[in-house]
């Protein structure tokens, strides 16, 4: 069928980017609101906040640009795969939370394991078509 023959050429291509482009996205937010994401950090009661906070920077923006140009990209899913876990426990950890909170929680708590699903996938099978590494 010609919908999946399509999908095997582009799938690889549009999947990448709409994964990278939550990290991009949320890396340039975090550098343009560095004080105010260094605040809520600090409130989760993290050390060396300044310290971690480029580190997340440097994560979400360069493993996001790696995987949406497939250069390099199961190198950016693992880095970022393993950048959720933390996170992940850190900032939803549901079972703290009651009610509507707890729900949303729960949302973003798997929303993230989903994401973690989808790294692992990159990681797996590759940047596959249109990419600068499509051997990688």
């Amino acid at each position: 069928m010609k919908l999946f023959a399509l999908m095997r050429q582009f799938g690889p291509l549009v999947g990448r980017v709409l994964l990278a482009g939550l990290f991009i996205i949320a890396g340039v937010e975090k550098l343009m609101g560095f004080d105010g994401t260094a605040a809520v950090m600090a409130s989760k009661g993290l050390p060396m906040v300044n310290l971690l906070l480029v580190a997340t920077i440097l994560i979400e923006l360069g493993g996001g640009l790696l995987i949406a140009l497939g250069w390099q990209a199961r190198w950016g899913a693992l880095a970022i795969f393993l950048f959720i876990i933390p996170v992940t426990l850190v900032f939803h950890a549901f079972w703290t939370f009651e009610g509507a909170e707890h729900t949303q929680q729960v949302h973003s708590f798997l929303k993230n394991l989903a994401i973690m699903g989808g790294m692992l996938y990159i990681m797996a099978a590759g940047s596959g078509p249109y990419s600068l590494g499509a051997r990688d």
